[in-house]
């Protein structure tokens, strides 16, 4: 790594980004210290990527955009145009820029000082871009992956069944949720950067039938070509059998242990740690082994919330809110939101950065809210921010008592 001046460090990244036969892909992310959040045509943005596709007027440089809720994608022709767009990126404060070349990666991160740390790794294997636009080529994983076959997504032709689509979408928006997570926090640092040696070492809590388990694999392994080593684990012992026989066919570097979440036991910690659809308190489970972990990156998307739910039935509501309790339904869907803020305080206060997310839209399964969680190491909000939401309204998340974290 080295310290350089930012103008000259975005100077190379341009270089890089202006290139239509070497780029293969870029992503910047966050903003820098002090600075307001990167806008693209006057909206805020979280995360830009950027690569060239192949369109039927000639090569476009492809810009999508990443706000809290959708992505936004504009093209532009190589030359003035793309010239133009690029010009615009860069004098915005991105924090973070992480750029793939068909022969080298390039990391650049700016200090609270403006200066950017810049770091170039020579690839053993020229990377190959692929420039297509149709909507195909755009999935993550393939209709006619192996995977999506050996899990009964797809059929023998390949295709997606018909009863099987809600399933592909969530599968899709996960690992689409996983990818920017993993780009972002190895552009920040907050992930370590895995080797042949020394994979990335990723568990999924309560997985079933692996469905993202296995699909996390293929992606991160065949498509983001990560070293990778994933973990399922599941109370039943006739899932990992068959969950072991489908890696085992597909040629899978995977492993699923038998056990409840909050007893399973892992040779190693993991980096990243998967918890979809645990229900009610399994997802506090999950959220506590991956603090107890200090695992770098969390993805969790609640089921059911039975626990806060009860607890509203015989607390007293503060005033004025005694509508929100009132009537059942209401009070359900308001236990919902109650039970993942709460989840949310209690991570940020113990040094991760947390986005509560839409997972997949609603048409497709209503538990559809994701906590996507980074360790930076210190607290990004105070323990008095938990604290007192939890007092007011006379509740003890499970989390709290997992983690021996009290009221008050």
């Amino acid at each position: 790594m080295a310290t350089v001046p930012l103008a000259d460090a975005l100077d190379l990244i341009r270089e890089h980004l202006l290139n239509p036969e070497g780029l293969v892909r870029a992503v910047a992310s966050g903003r820098r210290k002090g600075q307001p959040t990167p806008q693209v045509k006057a909206r805020a943005v979280r995360r830009i990527s950027l690569r060239y596709v192949d369109l039927k007027s000639g090569r476009h440089l492809q810009v999508t955009s990443f706000d809290e809720t959708q992505a936004h994608t504009a093209n532009f022709a190589t030359g003035t145009e793309a010239d133009t767009a690029v010009a615009a990126l860069l004098v915005e404060p991105f924090g973070n820029w992480h750029v793939d070349t068909t022969t080298q990666t390039h990391q650049l991160r700016v200090n609270k000082l403006l200066e950017a740390i810049v770091s170039t790794q020579e690839l053993a294997e020229p990377l190959i871009a692929d420039r297509g636009h149709d909507r195909d080529k755009q999935r993550l994983l393939a209709e006619d992956d192996p995977v999506l076959v050996a899990l009964g997504i797809s059929d023998a032709q390949g295709r997606i069944k018909p009863t099987r689509q809600a399933k592909y979408r969530q599968v899709e928006e996960f690992l689409r949720q996983l990818d920017s997570s993993i780009s972002d926090a190895l552009a920040k640092g907050q992930l370590r950067h895995p080797t042949e040696a020394d994979p990335l070492r990723i568990v999924d809590l309560g997985c079933g039938n692996a469905y993202l388990t296995f699909a996390a694999q293929r992606f991160l392994s065949s498509v983001r070509d990560l070293p990778v080593r994933v973990t399922g684990v599941d109370v039943k012992q006739q899932s990992a059998d068959h969950n072991s026989g489908v890696a085992v066919r597909l040629g899978i570097d995977a492993d699923f242990v038998v056990g409840t979440i909050g007893d399973a036991t892992l040779p190693q910690a993991p980096d990243v740690v998967l918890a979809l659809h645990a229900c009610d308190t399994a997802t506090d489970d999950a959220l506590a082994r991956a603090v107890e972990w200090g695992a770098s990156l969390v993805l969790a998307a609640p089921c059911c919330h039975h626990d806060i739910a009860s607890q509203l039935r015989t607390a007293t509501t503060p005033a004025p809110y005694g509508m929100l309790t009132r009537h059942g339904i209401l009070r359900e869907r308001f236990a919902d939101t109650l039970t993942d803020a709460l989840r949310a305080s209690i991570l940020r206060s113990l040094g991760y950065r947390v986005d509560v997310v839409e997972f997949v839209e609603s048409a497709h399964t209503p538990r559809n809210t994701m906590l996507r969680a980074t360790r930076t190491g210190t607290g990004e909000t105070p323990r008095e921010e938990y604290d007192e939401l939890a007092a007011a309204w006379g509740v003890t998340p499970k989390l709290a008592s997992l983690l021996g974290i009290g009221n008050g």
